[in-house]
């Protein structure tokens, strides 16, 4: 038998020779299937050895026993310590088997940190190095407009080269920290590594997957925002509320992606608590958004059948029952005194009206509306605190590009304990509302400004279909709500921003301006300025302390939709310190807007017509 096993020619049985595919991976991967069964059946004995001991009789003189009795045994009692320490190997082993399982399957695309920090595994460098990412088109997919791709250097080595390196840092990424789209959108379409059983039974070559991308940000628009906020802190994000595309989206201050790639210039990047260059304001920073709050309270009033609701503003201010604190317009006193309506109190941001309407929507109407919207309603402060990242809220193809691109989860607080005074401040966009991002904002802008009233997943991959969040209003409301916005630019608080705009495109919109507290850091040296104070410690005993220096900065913000009869554009602005909402803000969402008309985003209707030059008409002989 063994003469005759040797004298077969066994390299000819090989599945290549057999079908004409080099499959080298076959043998290793044929010995791991029969391993994983050798383990399969081990794990199998020792879950019926482990149960048996619970199940199988006992020794015969044991039987007729009284239980007492049984329990003094010596026999018992070795078999209850037995069965104890096999329990205890038997969870200690599952734990590590466990943690295994997750760390290989789940912590790439659900442990923020794990990502952070794989670029320092060396197999994912290597891996990194070894495939070439595709190019990166903007929206419009043309060669010129790409976003990255490769190009050779000085030394004529092929580098990955980036046409707006500050002013994508902050989506793109880079191979250090949080991942960007740069480490997720390509990694989808490579070929993931297959399994063992799929490399020994599939005999067909994986095809050549096209590799380019093509994102929803158009790189003109994107360039021009960035212009915007140049000098300034803040963030800018453009929506398409009909699909969700995000059309630009930008924060500032920002950092060029070139600089970067080295460890020392990624920790001054991180060191610089003033500037905080690496952080996305747009997705992942918390701003008090003042009376552009007003347009979600607007919305949860017509949800809840409340929009005809009539509130009288008083020169002394609303004072909400049972409470001693009034609240007043801006500036004092009310900015329209008397009985006003939604429309009125909205062109003209009247504190006084909101807080009541707020008031009498209730909790349970803001909640719900809230979850609409993509805001998470929590019962107290401290919840709010501790709200996470929201991939959810996404429309993308893996979880990883989800994960990259999170926003921080807006919140707002509904619980037993908050009053009516608190409701009527989160009612304009103060107090326990303060909680909410710019890209959050830009959502909520485009609730009324989608022609059916929805709220549309955002999205940043260009071939993926448009999805929905929300049914939020009616398509009816939607645009009751729109010619309500359509009063701020044209007769209201932002009307003085939009003059050269309106006789051009018809657009709605809601300023706001916000107070918040910041620390104060030295012009010099970047670093915190402090003061020493004294404190009593857990002994009673005096102890100095730094506390750091604060001053009161004023937030800029504006939400613009545009053109109101058939919104093409969602924007939502703001500038830290930038006072008034139309001082700032409101600026710039109306340049936004005209370039936007300028590159063909507002629709047909409003592209600018491309005039060439007539030729003069020649002299005729006579």
């Amino acid at each position: 038998m063994l003469l005759f096993l040797l004298q077969i020619d066994w390299e000819s049985l090989r599945p290549e020779k057999l079908f004409g595919v080099q499959i080298l991976e076959r043998t290793p991967a044929g010995l791991t299937v029969f391993y994983l069964i050798g383990i399969g059946i081990l794990v199998f004995f020792l879950i019926g050895t482990f149960l048996g001991n619970f199940y199988r009789p006992k020794f015969a003189f044991e039987r007729d026993l009284p239980r007492e009795v049984k329990k003094k045994l010596n026999s018992t009692a070795t078999k209850r310590s037995l069965r104890l320490w096999q329990s205890v190997f038997f969870i200690l082993a599952f734990t590590v088997y466990g943690y295994h399982v997750y760390w290989t399957y789940y912590a790439d695309e659900y442990n923020d940190q794990f990502q952070a920090l794989s670029y320092k595994d060396l197999r994912y460098r290597r891996t990194t190095a070894a495939n070439l990412r595709g190019w990166m088109f903007d929206r419009s997919g043309k060669l010129g407009k790409a976003l990255a791709y490769y190009e050779k250097d000085s030394d004529g080595d092929i580098v990955r080269a980036f046409s707006l390196e500050r002013e994508m840092a902050h989506l793109l990424g880079t191979e250090r920290g949080t991942p960007g789209l740069e480490r997720t959108l390509y990694r989808k379409k490579a070929d993931p590594m297959p399994e063992a059983w799929e490399v020994l039974t599939r005999v067909k070559k994986p095809e050549e997957e096209k590799r380019d991308v093509r994102v929803t940000i158009d790189r003109d628009l994107q360039t021009y925002i960035a212009e915007q906020l140049k000098g300034r802190k803040g963030a800018i994000v453009v929506l398409n509320p009909q699909t969700g595309d995000v059309l630009a989206m930008y924060s500032n201050p920002s950092f060029s992606l070139a600089k970067a790639q080295g460890l020392d210039d990624w920790l001054k990047l991180e060191g610089n608590l003033r500037d905080k260059p690496l952080l996305n304001r747009a997705l992942r920073e918390y701003y008090v958004p003042g009376s552009t709050f007003k347009t979600f309270t607007m919305i949860a009033a017509f949800r809840n059948n409340k929009q005809n609701s009539v509130f009288v503003a008083k020169p002394e201010g609303f004072l909400p029952r049972g409470s001693g604190r009034p609240i007043r317009d801006f500036g004092g006193s009310c900015s329209r005194c008397g009985a006003l309506g939604i429309a009125e109190a909205f062109q003209y941001s009247s504190n006084q009206y909101f807080a009541q309407l707020a008031i009498s929507v209730g909790k349970l109407g803001i909640s719900e509306t809230a979850r609409q919207s993509g805001i998470l309603p929590v019962a107290t402060p401290a919840d709010a605190v501790n709200a996470d990242f929201y991939s959810n809220l996404w429309n993308t193809s893996d979880g990883k590009i989800a994960n990259s691109i999170a926003p921080r989860q807006s919140t707002i607080v509904t619980g037993k304990k908050v009053t009516r005074y608190d409701i009527g401040l989160e009612g304009i966009g103060q107090g326990y509302a303060g909680q909410m991002t710019p890209f959050q904002m830009a959502l909520i802008a485009s609730i009324p400004a989608n022609l059916r009233g929805r709220l549309m997943k955002p999205k940043i991959e260009y071939d993926l279909k448009p999805e929905v969040y929300s049914q939020v209003v009616t398509p009816r409301q939607a645009a009751q709500m729109r010619q309500i916005m359509a009063l701020v630019p044209a007769a209201g608080t932002a009307r003085g921003a939009f003059a050269r705009v309106n006789g051009i495109v018809k657009t709605g919109g809601k300023t706001g301006s916000a107070e918040k507290q910041a620390p104060i850091y030295d012009k010099k040296t970047g670093k915190l300025r402090t003061v020493t104070r004294k404190r009593r410690n857990a002994n009673g005993e005096l102890e100095e302390y730094q506390k750091p220096l604060m001053y009161l900065r004023t937030d800029s913000w504006y939400l613009s939709v545009a053109p109101i009869e058939r919104p093409q554009v969602a924007i939502a602005v703001v500038v830290e310190s930038g006072g008034g909402g139309s001082k700032t803000a409101a600026p710039i969402a109306a340049n936004i807007v005209l370039k936007a008309r300028q590159l063909g985003l507002l629709g047909e209707k409003y592209t600018p017509k491309v005039r060439t030059k007539a030729s003069k008409p020649g002299r005729k002989r006579r």
